[in-house]
């Protein structure tokens, strides 16, 4: 790979925010030390990627239209019940499927000199494939047990296979997971480099402006995906009885009215960036998504985690193995549960140290700009 300027850096994400968001730092890593850098995703993430300044090279379609395929092709549900075969399936089977084409077309022309993929992207290491372009896989998240990654790569490894391209391993494992957050006997992957999460921000924008909280805040964000008021609203009365201020990310879909809550008590926000909402806070009540998770770590916040589907019943398990928060799997999520686990991670002190620890640790991890350089020199 060349160590020269202007290098052609293609960053491929599956069209999800919780896939997307973490590429961003190192995204806008490269762009600023003067490289040219480009998006290969759906259409439908555009306007997330004009609000970051990057340039995009569309391809497949956007996640309702594959939940759909897959669901018709297997009858599963990867998004809420994942097994091995099922997000196999979509990711490096459905997805690839209906996105490959589109894929090398946008990206014939761009010619990178690095492909940086997300964990879950298959398709930016088949174009990669094609042009023998080396691989940076960038993971969000503690690793994924053994039997799902098997699965993605054997089913991934058929990909390349049917269309004549090698299947070559990453050179470099880009790992945001704080060292304190690791299960016992984890071992360093070849091509392991460190790097620092980032809460997600948008460049120029006017932050959030929540008032400085007279009374322990607490946080409720279900992600884009998971937040569906149904299930929300009995947990946001319940958690309204606190002497506490509830405020309450609205994801992209919800809206205020569809809460069956008492308006007084709660304080909805818009989409808003993880960056200009955790100042302020005291515990963070979330599906346990990735970006989240370290979001929330980074800035010293415990957690309590409902996991709900993908891949948070991983972070849920680690966070209570660490004992940076309170995890509730199904079926103790109940309103009655939620309460107390707040109450008893607000009164921890162990746990809010323990969360500093690891705050620590992830602000001595090093930043985007220093990867960025690391791998431009092809180390």
């Amino acid at each position: 790979m060349s160590t020269l300027m202007n290098m052609r850096i293609l960053f491929s994400s599956v069209p999800q925010h919780g896939h997307l968001l973490p590429l961003f730092p190192l995204a806008r890593a490269f762009r600023d030390r003067g490289h040219e850098v480009a998006v290969l995703t759906a259409v439908g993430m555009a306007p997330v990627l004009a609000a970051q300044g990057l340039a995009h090279l569309p391809a497949g379609p956007m996640p309702d239209v594959l939940f759909e395929e897959i669901t018709r092709r297997t009858g599963t549900d990867p998004a809420h019940s994942p097994t091995p075969g099922s997000v196999a399936e979509f990711f490096a089977g459905t997805r690839v499927d209906l996105t490959a084409d589109e894929a090398f077309e946008a990206a014939g022309s761009f010619e990178p000199d690095l492909v940086v993929a997300e964990l879950c992207d298959y398709v930016g290491p088949l174009v990669a494939a094609a042009s023998g372009t080396p691989v940076a896989t960038l993971a969000f998240g503690p690793p994924y047990p053994p039997a799902f990654t098997e699965a993605m790569d054997a089913k991934a490894r058929t990909q390349h296979e049917a269309r004549g391209l090698p299947w070559e391993p990453r050179r470099w494992l880009l790992d945001t997971w704080p060292a304190s957050m690791r299960a016992d006997g984890w071992q360093q992957p070849e091509g392991w480099l460190p790097l620092r999460p980032e809460a997600f921000r948008e460049p120029g924008a006017v932050a959030a402006e929540l008032p400085a909280p007279e009374r322990p805040r607490v946080l409720v964000t279900f992600g884009t995906f998971f937040g569906e008021p149904a299930k929300l609203s009995p947990l946001l009365r319940a958690l309204s009885t606190l002497d506490a201020e509830v405020v309450v990310t609205l994801g992209l879909a919800s809206r205020r009215e569809e809460f069956d809550v008492d308006h007084e008590r709660i304080t909805f926000v818009e989409f808003t960036p993880m960056d200009d909402l955790l100042d302020g806070v005291d515990v963070v009540v979330t599906h346990g998504g990735a970006g989240t998770t370290a979001a929330a770590l980074m800035k010293g916040v415990p957690l309590v985690v409902l996991p709900q589907g993908a891949d948070q019943f991983f972070q849920a398990e680690r966070v209570a193995a660490a004992r940076a928060g309170v995890a509730l799997d199904p079926p103790a999520q109940t309103p009655e549960a939620l309460v107390t686990a707040v109450r008893a991670v607000l009164q921890d002190v162990g746990i809010r140290e323990n969360v500093a620890t690891i705050a620590g640790e992830i602000a001595a991890m090093p930043d985007a700009n220093e990867v960025a350089a690391t791998l431009e020199a092809g180390r």
